[in-house]
């Protein structure tokens, strides 16, 4: 009985997550004229509200763009993360532990407060309106050289110290060595760092002006609220299934690696 209310109850909170999802595909399938009525299924298929996206904004390179962007940022967060979390979980030097105090302080800082002098800069390095000032100041976060600097702690020295008498130099270590063995670490903060630039729309409103660089979710909530959907809701679900597509198929690819490392990693010391 305690196993059958357990699963009950998961099956619940599954239910109230996914239902909303579900809504949405499906409202973006169906007629205009039912949507009022929150039909789980429409009694037709239609792919007017898609066909009407594609027709009044250009979707692709959108997709283009926050394909590039995402994964830029991502790169760069797996390379300079680990090799920051690296530093701040095997490396002895001074200072080492005041580094990484400073660094889990900026986590406690809003977005709001670095915003206008982010994008000073920005103007003064004249990346307005470039794909720099949307992949430049997020190859570093925080978050990635936490959960780099934990689970590399809890790889064994003596590993590092074997990989040191054979010769091996920090780089080699790291990408040859700890990269290996840390697949869930990495799939886990690219997974984070992926979703969170792709879902990212304040600053790229902000430095992004032209058509031609912006991002889905910047140029869909511009056709949501500037006019561009013409009061259509469907025409907005299908632009928001289609924002949403993306980071559904990476985390049903890789969910398995994520929730180990979350189990895995922890906050050890």
């Amino acid at each position: 009985m305690k196993k059958l209310l357990y699963y009950l109850a998961l099956i619940l909170g599954a239910v109230v997550f996914v239902y909303p999802f579900f809504w949405m595909i499906m409202a973006s399938l169906a007629p205009e004229a039912e949507l009022g009525r929150l039909t789980l299924f429409p009694s037709s298929i239609s792919l007017h509200s898609y066909q009407q996206v594609f027709s009044k904004i250009p979707v692709i390179r959108a997709l283009l763009n926050s394909l590039l962007v995402s994964l830029s940022v991502t790169a760069g967060v797996l390379v300079f993360g680990s090799m920051i979390g690296f530093a701040l979980s095997k490396l002895q030097f001074r200072g080492r532990n005041l580094i990484f105090y400073i660094i889990i302080f900026t986590m406690s800082l809003p977005f709001q407060i670095t915003l206008i002098p982010q994008y000073i800069l920005m103007v003064k390095f004249h990346w307005v309106d470039t794909y720099l000032a949307l992949i430049v100041p997020y190859m570093i976060n925080a978050l990635g050289i936490l959960m780099f600097r934990q689970y590399f702690m809890s790889i064994p020295q003596d590993l590092i110290d074997a990989a040191y008498i054979d010769g091996c130099n920090e780089f080699q270590i790291l990408f040859r060595i700890l990269w290996p063995n840390s697949l869930p670490a990495l799939i886990t903060v690219g997974i984070i760092t992926f979703m969170t630039t792709w879902n990212e729309v304040l600053w790229p409103l902000i430095v992004i002006r032209k058509q031609d660089f912006m991002t889905m979710p910047q140029l869909i909530a511009l056709f949501a609220v500037g006019g561009r959907a013409e009061g259509q809701l469907g025409a907005k679900l299908a632009a928001a299934t289609l924002l949403a597509l993306p980071i559904i198929i990476a985390y049903t690819f890789f969910q398995r690696y994520f929730i180990e490392s979350m189990a895995s990693s922890g906050m050890k010391e």
